[in-house]
Formats: C-alpha cells, sequence, structure tokens
C-alpha cells in the first residue's frame, strides 16, 4: 500500500510539474468558475492557498469573497496541524515556511474550521469513490478527524486537475471520503460522500 502511495505521488507531481503556465492558469480560471457557487454569500468556506503545481485557487478565493462568504485559510503549526484565519485579498498573504504563503490576519484556532459549510481540500487524486491521495503531510486529515469529532458536516470538496479524477486510488480504512471534486470542466460529484447538505 505505502509503494503504492508514494509511486502515485511522485506520477502526478511529476505530472503537475509538467504543465505549461498558460495551462495553468487557464485551469484556476476555470475551477474558481465551477466552485464558486458551492459557498452561499454570508457564509463560511474553508480553503487554502495553492503552491507549486497544484490547482490554483487565487482567482477562487477572490471569487468566493465577491461573493460576500467569509474565507478562511489555513496557517501551518509546527506540529503540522492546522491554524485559520481570515482571507483579507493578496495582500493579506505573507510568505511562511515550506513555500507557503499565509494569511497574515488574527488567528481563529484550529477548531475554526468547524464552523465552515465548505471546505475545500488540496490533493493529488480522487477516486470516484470519493477517497483522496494528498501529500502525505497529514495536516487534512486532522481537520476531517476534527470535523468528524464536532460532528461538523460541511461540504467537502477537492480541488484537481481533470486527469486526476481517478478509478481507483489506494486507501486506508480510516481515509474519509469527499462529496466532490472540482476540475477545470467542471463540478464532478462523487458516490462517497452522499451523507452531507
Amino acid at each position: 500500500m505505502h509503494n503504492d502511495k508514494t509511486a502515485l505521488r511522485s506520477r502526478l507531481l511529476a505530472e503537475r510539474r509538467a504543465m505549461s503556465p498558460d495551462r495553468r492558469a487557464a485551469a484556476a480560471v476555470a475551477i474558481a468558475g465551477h466552485a464558486t457557487d458551492l459557498a452561499a454569500p454570508g457564509g463560511t468556506a474553508a480553503a487554502y492557498v495553492s503552491v507549486g503545481g497544484e490547482p490554483g485557487t487565487g482567482p477562487l478565493l477572490d471569487a468566493l469573497a465577491a461573493r460576500g462568504v467569509r474565507v478562511l485559510l489555513p496557517v501551518l503549526l509546527p506540529d503540522n496541524d492546522l491554524d485559520w484565519a481570515r482571507y483579507e485579498g493578496p495582500a493579506g498573504l505573507a510568505p511562511a515556511g515550506r513555500g507557503l504563503l499565509e494569511p497574515t490576519g488574527p488567528r481563529l484556532g484550529p477548531d475554526a474550521v468547524c464552523g465552515a459549510a465548505l471546505v475545500l481540500l488540496p490533493g493529488l487524486a480522487v477516486d470516484r469513490r470519493g477517497l483522496g491521495l494528498g501529500r502525505g503531510g497529514g495536516s487534512y486529515d486532522r481537520v476531517l478527524a476534527r470535523l468528524a469529532a464536532a460532528d461538523a458536516r460541511p461540504y467537502l470538496a477537492t480541488l484537481l486537475y481533470d486527469h486526476e479524477l481517478l478509478a481507483e486510488v489506494p486507501a486506508e480504512p480510516h481515509d474519509r471520503p469527499v462529496d466532490a471534486v472540482v476540475t477545470p470542466s467542471g463540478l464532478h460529484r462523487l458516490a462517497g460522500g452522499g451523507q452531507r447538505a
């Protein structure tokens, strides 16, 4: 299982690195067009600032904010857990460790994510069951566990490129499915997450 995940991660990361900047930029705009309507005006969405070859989130963050959505962004803690702060526009982001950009506003605590109606998750691949493959750092496993412990049931969506929605990814018993994947081609609702609103 571990070797399967490692090999798949390596392949997917290489494919992302090979993508042209123009293709990445077009994908970011398309994803924003499909994902913005997942959050209601006046509601709260937890999102993230993309890095490297990840599908770009800049257009989406701005579109959500323009829609009147309160957007929370993660702040990586020393133990790999995530704190949260409000997105106040690109000028409110500052470089942090590991090449990340993080919000500079007041920290709201790791439990702030439990108040979000929509949680957008980074990933490398998701399968038709809604089970995903991340980078292996464990930060979002903690977020999902925190949501479950609080009996919070936000809509969970992973942002991916089209070729990263796979028939199957290696999964473990503790993996939690997402409700949907958003790719440049559209919103893909999945079988695994049907228990959420």
